[in-house]
C-alpha cells in the first residue's frame, strides 16, 4: 500500500494469521490391504463376468430374433404366391388339354393370373415402376440396355420397354429394363 491510502478495517475484525500445519497433523490414508485389493480385483472380475455373459446372451438372442423375423417373412409371402402357382398349374392343365376353341379362355386365365400376382405384390407393399415409352430415363429406376434415334421422342426418352420394374417403399426390387432414346 501506499503512503496515503489506510487500511480499512471493519469493527469486530482481527487479523489474519496464517495456520501453520505441522505434518505430523495430517493424517495419513493408509494404503488398501493388499488383500482388499484383491476382494476388489475378484470382484470386479466377477462383475465384468456377469455382464460379458449378459451381452453374449442378447447377441445370441438378438441373432435368433432376426433369424426367426426372416423365416416368418419368408413364410408369409410364399404363402400369398401359393395361390398364384396353383392357378399357374391349372392354366398349364388347361392349356394341354385346350382346343381351337378354348385357347381364348386360357390366355383369359392366364391373365387373371397375372392380375392375381400383382395383387399379392401389392399387398406386400411391392409396386410397378412407371414405365412406358416417352418417359424420361431415370438411372436410378431403369436400365438402359440398348440405343436408338428416334425423332419422335427427346433426348435420353424411354423408346421401349423390355421388361417391367419394381419397387420397395424406396428400394428399387428390380430396375425397368429398357430402350433409349437419342
Amino acid at each position: 500500500m501506499s503512503e496515503n491510502e489506510e487500511e480499512l478495517k471493519f469493527p469486530n475484525e482481527e487479523p489474519e494469521e496464517e495456520e501453520k500445519v505441522d505434518i505430523e497433523d495430517v493424517p495419513s490414508e493408509e494404503a488398501p490391504s493388499e488383500e482388499a485389493a484383491e476382494d476388489k480385483t475378484a470382484e470386479l472380475e466377477k462383475r465384468y463376468m456377469a455382464l460379458f455373459a449378459e451381452y453374449e446372451n442378447f447377441r445370441k438372442r438378438s441373432a435368433k430374433e432376426k433369424e426367426d423375423l426372416y423365416a416368418s417373412a419368408v413364410a408369409t409371402v410364399t404363402k400369398d404366391f401359393l395361390s398364384v402357382l396353383d392357378n399357374i398349374d391349372r392354366a398349364l392343365e388347361a392349356g394341354k388339354n385346350a382346343d381351337e376353341n378354348s385357347v381364348e379362355k386360357v390366355v383369359q386365365g392366364i391373365e387373371l393370373i397375372g392380375k392375381q400376382a400383382e395383387d399379392v405384390l401389392s399387398k406386400l407393399g411391392v409396386k410397378e415402376i412407371e414405365c412406358e415409352r416417352g418417359t424420361k430415363f431415370d438411372p436410378n429406376l431403369h436400365e438402359a440396355v440398348m440405343h436408338v434415334d428416334d425423332g419422335e421422342l427427346g433426348e435420353q426418352e424411354v423408346a421401349a420397354v423390355f421388361q417391367k420394374g419394381y419397387i420397395y417403399k424406396d428400394r428399387v426390387v428390380r430396375h425397368a429394363v429398357v430402350q433409349v432414346a437419342n
